[in-house]
């Protein structure tokens, strides 16, 4: 029988994410169910669901850990420089974490709700916070009443990253190229920001 009264709700929920990490780092996303979760803490399935309803819940909640995790690891090292070379040690971050964690990388971009569910608000602001980081670094590269387009460029280059790094996971890279993901990812950083600089001043862009 599952131990009652041994921890409040906030340690519980920590104790089941701390086992949800542990499970898919360790054995991969086949391995994340309630009942093995729920094993690990020590406590009885029923206590899972009385934290996050269902499963769904739970790798929300485990995926903004992980953006949490991620954005930490973006910004442990910004320093100064231009934009090519904040962003070039972003990447670099970006592709250590990717291989420490590849699971839970997965997870938090392959995960969806269903139809009738949308993520938190809570969770956009994550999101939004991980992004800023790349917006930050994009910064100096358009002019003062054109930064509202740093969010569209900075989503743009995110999510080029990540079509790369999917077929890098999923081990379709060597279909396309036999260049490595770091290569072809330092490579598409460079021309991103290199068409950036070069876009005409009439499209709100710093030419330096």
């Amino acid at each position: 029988m599952g131990r009652r009264s041994d921890h409040s709700r906030e340690e519980l929920c920590e104790l089941a994410l701390d086992a949800a990490r542990r499970i898919v780092d360790e054995d991969g996303l086949s391995a994340l169910t309630a009942r093995k979760v729920a094993g690990a803490m020590g406590y009885a399935p029923g206590t899972l669901y009385n934290l996050f309803g269902n499963l769904d819940d739970l790798i929300v909640h485990l995926n903004a850990r992980t953006l949490d995790d991620l954005c930490h690891r973006l910004s442990l090292n910004p320093g100064a420089g231009s934009p090519e070379e904040v962003l070039s040690r972003m990447l670099n971050a970006y592709l250590e974490f990717l291989t420490d964690h590849s699971s839970l990388w997965h997870l938090l971009f392959e995960h969806k709700l269903p139809d009738d569910k949308e993520l938190p608000d809570w969770y956009a602001r994550k999101v939004d916070k991980v992004l800023g980081l790349v917006e930050n670094a994009l910064s100096p590269l358009f002019a003062e009443d054109r930064q509202n387009q740093k969010r569209d460029a900075a989503c743009v280059l995110w999510a080029s990253l990540h079509g790369i790094c999917s077929l890098y996971q999923t081990g379709k890279l060597s279909v396309v190229t036999s260049t490595s993901v770091r290569e072809m990812t330092e490579t598409l950083l460079a021309n991103f920001i290199a068409g950036l600089r070069l876009s005409q001043g009439a499209d709100g862009f710093v030419h330096t």
